[in-house]
């Protein structure tokens, strides 16, 4: 019996082929419970939703995919000389270029795909019927399509939620946090410091949080219970948690420290505008280490991410898993490194 077509499908969930493909294409067209049918039906079967998935179990394309979300901030584009260029380009340039170095070293061409978080599961399936084996960074994907992905080919996540039965690359995000933190209180003599988090379901905001409570509770100092504001992991957003905090009167903190580089850029846009020095009034750090953390004025101190690496390893973990399906999954775990510049008070 060949690959199950999206007739298969149709038939089996008791709908029209037009109603299958509007499951994937435009979800919310489609109503629950008709959508719920489809995607159990589509698991069921193992079906791909992509016109190039057949046949695709037993043939080698001799490429690998790289799926990660399209993160462009309009909010970013000319709002300031410094940061004409919002930084989806932490997410896709140096990943990759590691991909890129990896694979040609392997024989394998790269195929990649950025697409915005409604269209992940699309995107997703579209590339998977085209390549050996998938890197997906940092992105939501419908959990009933990557499943069915993940049936037919390797799939490697990168940072994000830890999905069961996949290998995963993480960067030690508690770690770096945690001794830029300790920098602040034991360097700086800072004791008041804010954090400002990503949404509640980001894994990697939050093990940056919690290295942020770990620093505190080992010098001794009062124990934050949760970030005192979040964002999106925007520009925008880092904006509007700066001026939150700004306007909600009472004491200034000593120091903001932001989840990601991005939400520091728009904070220091924000203290910018409002007069406030940084870092002699006010310290501000990000985490990331993307290329806009050095541009904009002063150099923003953050925790750099080995991005190239994780494109390396990515290809790594997928030739392996191509030579073994059977192993168990792996984690690889790998290191940060504080960069220590002018907004927290250092170099200048």
């Amino acid at each position: 019996m060949g690959d199950p077509t999206v007739y298969d499908v149709a038939e089996r969930a008791g709908v029209s082929i037009a109603t299958v493909s509007r499951v994937y294409r435009s979800p919310d067209s489609v109503r629950a419970a008709t959508r719920e049918k489809v995607l159990a039906a589509a698991h069921d079967l193992g079906y791909v939703p992509s016109a190039s998935a057949r046949g695709l179990a037993s043939r080698a394309t001799g490429v690998l995919g790289l799926c990660f979300p399209d993160f462009a901030d309009p909010e970013a584009e000319g709002t300031a000389p410094d940061v004409d260029e919002a930084e989806p380009s932490f997410y896709g340039d140096e990943v990759i270029r590691g991909m890129e170095r990896a694979a040609r070293r392997r024989g394998y061409a790269l195929l990649i795909s950025a697409a915005h978080a409604d269209r992940a599961g699309e995107a997703l399936s579209d590339v998977a019927g085209r390549v050996d084996g998938l890197a997906i960074l940092a992105q939501d994907v419908p959990s009933a399509v990557l499943d069915v992905v993940a049936r037919r080919l390797p799939v490697v996540v990168l940072a994000g939620r830890a999905l069961p039965g996949l290998d995963r690359i993480e960067v030690a995000n508690f770690d770096g946090q945690l001794e830029l933190t300790r920098h602040l209180i034991d360097g700086h003599g800072l004791t008041d410091l804010a954090f400002i988090g990503g949404a509640e379901n980001s894994p990697d905001a939050e093990a940056r949080f919690r290295g942020f409570q770990a620093a505190h509770l080992a010098a001794g100092l009062p124990l934050p219970e949760r970030p005192a504001a979040r964002g999106d992991l925007t520009l925008a957003s880092g904006r509007k948690a700066a001026l939150e905090l700004l306007d909600q009167g009472g004491p200034r903190p000593q120091g903001l420290m932001f989840a990601n580089d991005q939400m520091a850029v728009g904070a220091l846009q924000v203290l910018t505008e409002r007069g406030i020095s940084v870092p002699a009034e006010l310290v501000i750090t990000g985490f990331d280490g993307i290329p806009l953390s050095r541009q904009v004025s002063p150099a923003l101190t953050t925790v750099r991410q080995p991005m190239g690496r994780l494109g390396e390893e990515a290809v790594e973990l997928l030739v392996a898993r191509l030579a073994d399906r059977g192993r168990p999954a792996l984690l690889r775990t790998l290191p940060t490194a504080p960069a220590l510049r002018a907004s927290c008070g250092c170099g200048v």
